[in-house]
């Protein structure tokens, strides 16, 4: 949340000649509705079983940048979907970063309560071990979203050179 994976993400399809995705905007467009909207009504439960349905309907297919919501790895079916269908990369910011750019978000349902700072916090020390493990690769983002791109990139083309 807040690490730049949409950003990062769209800047990455274009250097690739990929399709970019992001499954929270995906599902907005979808439902049209808002996460958040979802989140109310249906509940975080509710929310992650239409992101598992479209993480594996992605999956099913090649030639995209997927950028997913930070919940999405916690699933086990997703992390097996994701693995199976292409390279998966955590991009990693330090904490103040993400609380930098996430203090004032009104539309992070995660981080709507009393201690939003103490739920990132908790947040991160959860999913950090997940996502790790997870990772084919791990990006520590750059000082602009260009650069972690292009890294990226370049990490992704050595990929596809060894493998041939």
């Amino acid at each position: 949340m807040g690490v730049g994976k949409t950003t990062v993400g769209k800047k990455l399809a274009e250097l690739i000649g990929f399709e970019f995705i992001d499954t929270d905007q995906e599902l907005e467009r979808r439902t049209g509705v808002t996460v958040g909207h979802i989140f109310e009504v249906e509940g975080e439960q509710g929310f992650r079983i239409r992101e598992t349905r479209l993480v594996e309907e992605i999956g099913a297919s090649q030639g995209h940048v997927v950028a997913t919501g930070g919940g999405a790895v916690l699933s086990s079916e997703n992390r097996r979907c994701m693995k199976a269908s292409g390279q998966v990369v955590y991009l990693r910011a330090p904490f103040e970063i993400l609380w930098n750019r996430l203090k004032r978000s009104t539309t992070r349902p995660l981080l709507q309560n009393d201690d939003p700072r103490g739920t990132l916090e908790g947040i991160l020390r959860e999913r950090d071990p997940v996502y790790h493990r997870a990772a084919d690769h791990v990006v520590e983002v750059s000082s602009t979203s260009e650069k972690t791109a292009l890294r990226l990139a370049e990490w992704l083309d050595h990929q596809d050179r060894e493998s041939t």
